[in-house]
């Protein structure tokens, strides 16, 4: 009885010792508590699944297919979707203009967000009040402001046309003139969103420890020199992630450019989206708007993934 009991007794030892150090045997959950993390996460699952993962594959099937939307029957075709769009001019063009829209609408909110967002962090008075001015057009439709900035760009009877007159100038003709359509919507979407970019800048603000700044004070730096080795690395996460939401935003910007442009004149400011929404709802060609919704996926994919490996080296947190 004693021998068997020393045995088992060596045997629980000779197991402890085999363990790692710092490391305990772990029960495994009972089945129970899976059920239950199952019963939490199903309703995720399921609205992803129906709304996110199959229009996902939904369309990368209609990218291989010819379709009208209307017939009852698709003819597959592999990849001869993607080939047309290779050798469509106009396409290409489409490519160009999402790069510029994306490169202004981003960079004039980075830039116009983070100094009105320098300002209003400043102790002014009516602060408050500009702050919801700023904010308020982030709130307002996106066709509801092209139509009011159509009449803004009017080269006759627009407000702009009535500024740049008293200065001398000649209005032109905004959203007529292929070199100025683009720009026009730049500016635009510009103002419909920076009031987002400009909170987002304050709050990051707000959180910046005041004893950083009082240190680079006696260390004698300025205010320039405060900006460049205080504020912007310790905004660095809230800059990234107002980078990326605004590149992902900006390939995705249709209402603006449908009510101002429609895409003209002669494609200046025909962009990805738009592309998608003619190829699929103007020629029905659920193919080739199949195809391209694709490539602005392969786009987006990998502007994001470019960017986490950038955050990775670049971002400071904490």
């Amino acid at each position: 009885m004693q021998g068997s009991t020393s045995l088992t007794l060596q045997n629980s030892v000779s197991t402890d010792q085999a363990l790692p150090v710092g490391t305990s045997r772990r029960k495994r959950p009972p089945v129970s508590e899976w059920l239950l993390f199952l019963l939490f996460i199903a309703p995720n699952f399921i609205l992803f699944g129906v709304f996110s993962y199959w229009p996902m594959i939904q369309t990368a099937y209609l990218s291989g297919v010819r379709w009208d939307m209307i017939s009852p029957t698709k003819r597959w075709v592999g990849l001869d979707n993607y080939r047309y769009l290779w050798n469509d001019d106009t396409f290409r063009q489409v490519l160009v203009n999402s790069f510029w829209f994306a490169i202004g609408a981003v960079g004039g909110s980075l830039v116009l967000g983070l100094a009105i967002a320098l300002l209003l962090n400043q102790k002014l008075r009516f602060r408050d009040f500009a702050r919801a001015a700023v904010f308020m057009p982030t709130l307002l439709s996106g066709a509801a402001i092209g139509i009011v900035w159509v009449y803004i760009f009017d080269p006759r009877y627009g407000i702009l046309a009535g500024f740049l007159k008293v200065l001398s100038v000649n209005s032109p003709s905004w959203l007529g003139d292929p070199t100025w359509a683009l720009p026009a919507v730049i500016i635009v979407y510009i103002w419909k969103n920076v009031g987002l970019a400009t909170v987002i800048f304050l709050a990051g603000l707000q959180g910046i420890p005041r004893d950083l700044y009082e240190a680079a004070t006696v260390d004698g730096a300025g205010r320039l020199s405060k900006f460049r080795n205080v504020t912007l690395p310790m905004l660095s996460p809230i800059m990234f992630f107002v980078v990326v939401t605004s590149i992902l935003s900006s390939f995705q910007a249709f209402d603006i450019i449908n009510v101002m442009t429609r895409g003209g004149p002669v494609d200046a400011t025909n962009i990805l989206v738009y592309y998608i929404y003619q190829q699929g709802f103007v020629a029905f060609n659920a193919g080739r708007a199949g195809a391209a919704s694709m490539v602005l996926f392969v786009i987006m994919l990998a502007i994001t993934l470019i960017q986490l490996r950038f955050s990775e080296r670049k971002v400071h947190y904490g």
